[in-house]
């Protein structure tokens, strides 16, 4: 592992680290609590680990920004979570635009997604089935007692591992292996692949998991096998998800001997919608991967026998693409009639409509949304774009108020300090950027725009605010010197 890469991480840690009460009195200010995190979630360390692990994920990786997916993939895990002996629910799910098979769960509730699982994972309990897994590992603290079982059970112990973990994860493949070789390789290649004990207690706890929330058991044992078959074809080489979760014959047994004594318990009443909304966040992911060419999404949910509803959402979405925005609206409105319950319907026309310039369409879309779902992401997103363009200064309020339940989404800083910016809230927009760079691994920037801020308030005798800021920054200042001394 390069040392550089490692430095890189620990480095990100500092946005981590709990506020004290002086950052608390910048939160009573109306500030956002932003970055911090409490030491209640796996450890203090471990949560710490795990946030900076992500920071720095999204800093080598391309993120796939899609709210639509993000909200899907909660609420799968949402339901899921209440049977995954997690104590603490504030997990954090991130999308990879990458067509690589892959899932991760890092220690202090990071769950990662690959745009390429959906390719793989041809129906909801499938998809379902890997997330399941994940939680297992999460709920039994693999990673922890991973550590406890080394002679050093060391901060940057952890930390090196975490660090390998962002070029496996993030698409590295053979590649992140290979990066691994030397003198610790042995040692590296160790912590990334799970003893085959603890790959059974994951398993066994996703299982349970997807019976109770009336999810088929029976996919986690069939999704092995169809990794299995795909490592054959590919010539022995598994896809990413496998060199860090092997598959044994013995292992794919025992799953199934487990499933076998599982039923779906409360079979769920949203069967038709669940899988149909599953193929239609499908839909999106294989538009993603295949934007210059759509014709070969349609093929791969045609392939999959996709409920027909999907394939319509996807000509839809293919129409937009191509410029046809009134025959997409069409046929969005229309499905949407067809299933009313589905909020992503509308709120992929409003996307549309946004897209196409047609701001006000896109605006009343949005808040017909909210007025039934208030907490919707994908249509908050539209709506506060709309009025970034329209009514930069209501914006800023909508996006103040969404930076406090959404504190680690990077776009919504983004457009904070856009809106701040355009609204004359010079301090604020200075802000809401420092904390889209730590969000995204750029601490030494985030540290450096914290004190154009604080210039900015004092130069606007917002001495309250520079202050607060000030706070903030020899917070920061203090994080980083502490991790250099490791």
């Amino acid at each position: 592992m390069p040392h550089s890469l490692k430095t890189t991480l620990l480095a990100g840690v500092l946005a981590l680290a709990p506020l004290s009460a002086a950052a608390e009195s910048v939160y009573d200010y109306g500030l956002p609590e932003l970055g911090s995190g409490g030491t209640s979630v796996s450890g203090g360390e471990e949560f710490r680990l795990g946030r900076a692990w992500l920071r720095q994920f999204r800093a080598q990786t391309q993120s796939w920004h899609d709210p639509i997916a993000q909200a899907y993939i909660e609420s799968l895990i949402a339901r899921l979570l209440p049977y995954s002996e997690i104590g603490d629910t504030r997990l954090i799910v991130t999308l990879v635009d990458i067509r690589l098979l892959n899932a991760f769960a890092v220690p202090g509730g990071v769950i990662g997604v690959n745009a390429g699982l959906f390719t793989f994972a041809a129906d909801k309990d499938a998809f379902a089935s890997v997330l399941a897994h994940e939680l297992g590992h999460l709920s039994q603290r693999h990673y922890a007692r991973r550590m406890q079982r080394l002679e050093e059970t060391q901060l940057p112990t952890m930390a090196a591992m975490l660090a390998s973990m962002v070029i496996a994860a993030g698409g590295g493949g053979s590649a992140g292996v290979a990066a691994m070789m030397g003198t610790q390789a042995a040692f590296m290649q160790d912590q990334l692949a799970y003893s085959r004990r603890f790959e059974q207690e994951a398993d066994r706890v996703g299982l349970e998991a997807m019976a109770s929330a009336g999810l088929d058991p029976q996919a986690m044992p069939e999704m092995f096998r169809a990794m299995q078959r795909l490592t054959n074809l590919q010539g022995g080489n598994p896809p990413e998800f496998l060199l860090t979760h092997p598959v044994t014959e013995s292992r794919v047994s025992d799953t199934q001997a487990r499933a076998d004594q599982l039923t779906a318990r409360g079979a769920a009443t949203d069967a038709a919608d669940g899988e149909s909304a599953y193929a239609m966040v499908r839909a999106r992911a294989l538009l993603e991967l295949n934007r210059s060419n759509p014709s070969l999404a349609m093929a791969q949910l045609r392939q999959d026998e996709a409920p027909k509803i999907a394939l319509r959402y996807l000509e839809a979405l293919t129409a937009a693409q191509r410029g046809d925005t009134d025959t997409a609206l069409e046929t969005l409105d229309a499905l949407a009639r067809q299933m009313p319950n589905l909020s992503m319907i509308p709120a992929s026309a409003a996307e549309v409509a946004l897209d196409a310039g047609r701001r006000d369409a896109a605006l009343k879309r949005a808040e017909r949304i909210l007025r039934l779902s208030p907490g919707y992401l994908p249509a908050q997103m539209v709506r506060a774009e709309v009025l970034l363009q329209d009514a930069p200064a209501e914006a800023f309020e909508v996006l103040r108020d969404m930076s406090q339940s959404e504190s680690e989404n990077p776009h919504v800083f983004t457009l904070l300090a856009e809106a701040a910016g355009r609204s004359g809230h010079t301090a604020w927009g200075l802000l809401a950027r420092a904390e889209q760079l730590q969000l995204t691994g750029h601490i030494d920037h985030a540290i450096e725009q914290l004190e154009v801020a604080e210039d900015a308030a004092t130069q606007a005798n917002d001495f309250v605010m520079a202050s607060r800021i000030q706070e903030r920054r020899e917070e920061y200042l203090e994080y980083r010197e502490t991790l250099r001394e490791f």
